[in-house]
């Protein structure tokens, strides 16, 4: 694949790692790449970051059709980069686009298109521990035109932030709302997908939960209102006695790539996970016996993050005496530990850029 390369002539100053936040501040440049259902896609280039020019009858403003990743880009101690598991997110962001009827972006052509864009920006990942540039690859539907059909045009882009700590709590414990109002997706729907409109039904949520001291929602099915689901960022788990469980993926939950990763380094250090339905109901009984040892959310925006309290119907319930567990810390450790290069990536998930 060609890739144009339009180097930018006005730098950016680059931040001190200890002023990041979360996707506030971007790179120099952007990855773009058009499709057309004549053409397929092409002219893949990079180009200076900045505002891009849309039709106002976009089909993306009208009618949702957007998907996206979320992935990042880690600095070794020895000042090499690596990314994680970025054929996972090549692979989801295809399973969304088929939901939304937009084109799917060949695997090759996406990881090429990524690691020749992360090495033009490599400078751009910082070196404090904790840090990494966040990498968000996005597709949606730009048809000039407001029938409501398949997309026929399409653009995909690449763009990068430099990133601290995803929650001001670090990887301290945070509190968890559990919603039972509003629900964020239902099966059949779009729930497993990477798409803007499930985080847009999550909002209003969001910020009762916020409002209310809790950093996110966690969320119960759509139909029968009593099984967990997911956590408004990430996936979520806990440790009931001695099993771990996670709720199995009806189609309503986003399968998550650090949520695989947990699920297989958690096996491999012989623990029983079992990913199945879990009413709020067992859940509430495992709280009020002591049987609830543990509870974290995973993704990748915060890898691995305890949750300390959780509140249902107003009634609050603390975890762990409202501290890090010994399983959650073993896997935060691990994870990082891979991600950063600070320990052997046994399983072969990590790609590294030259």
């Amino acid at each position: 694949m060609e890739i144009k390369i339009n180097k930018s002539t006005n730098l950016k100053q680059k931040p001190e790692d200890s002023t990041l936040g979360f996707g506030k501040i971007f790179t120099d440049h952007m990855f773009i790449m058009d499709y057309s259902t004549e053409e397929g896609w092409h002219d893949a280039r990079i180009e200076p970051f900045g505002n891009m020019s849309l039709h106002p009858a976009a089909t993306v403003f009208h009618y949702g059709a957007e998907v996206f990743e979320g992935l990042k880009a880690y600095r070794k101690a020895d000042g090499s980069i690596q990314l994680f598991r970025p054929d996972e997110n090549a692979k989801r962001i295809n399973s969304s686009a088929e939901r939304i009827c937009l084109p799917e972006i060949p695997e090759e052509m996406f990881l090429e298109g990524l690691k020749t864009f992360i090495s033009l920006e490599k400078d751009w990942v910082p070196h404090s521990e904790g840090t990494s540039l966040y990498i968000r690859p996005f597709l949606f539907g730009n048809d000039e035109t407001l029938g409501v059909h398949g997309v026929h045009h399409a653009r995909f882009m690449i763009i990068a932030s430099p990133v601290g700590s995803y929650y001001k709590e670090g990887i301290n414990p945070v509190k968890i709302m559990i919603e039972d109002e509003d629900v964020r997706a239902v099966r059949g729907g779009t729930g497993y997908t990477k798409c803007g409109g499930n985080y847009a039904a999550s909002t209003r949520a969001g910020e009762k939960a916020e409002k209310m001291g809790y950093s996110q929602v966690l969320w119960l099915d759509g139909v029968e209102r009593k099984y967990i689901e997911e956590v408004g960022a990430m996936n979520v788990m806990f440790k009931i006695g001695d099993e771990i469980v996670t709720p199995k993926l009806t189609g309503s939950i986003l399968p998550g790539i650090t949520r695989k990763s947990c699920i297989e380094v958690l096996k491999d250090k012989g623990y029983k996970v079992s990913e199945r339905l879990l009413s709020v109901d067992e859940l509430g009984k495992a709280l009020e016996s002591g049987e609830l040892k543990e509870a974290w959310g995973c993704g990748t925006a915060a890898v691995v993050s305890p949750i300390g309290e959780l509140c249902y119907k107003g009634k609050k319930f603390i975890i762990n005496n409202g501290e890090i567990g010994a399983v959650t810390q073993k896997l935060y450790d691990t994870l990082t530990g891979i991600q950063w290069g600070k320990i052997d990536d046994k399983y072969g998930w990590t790609v590294p850029i030259k």
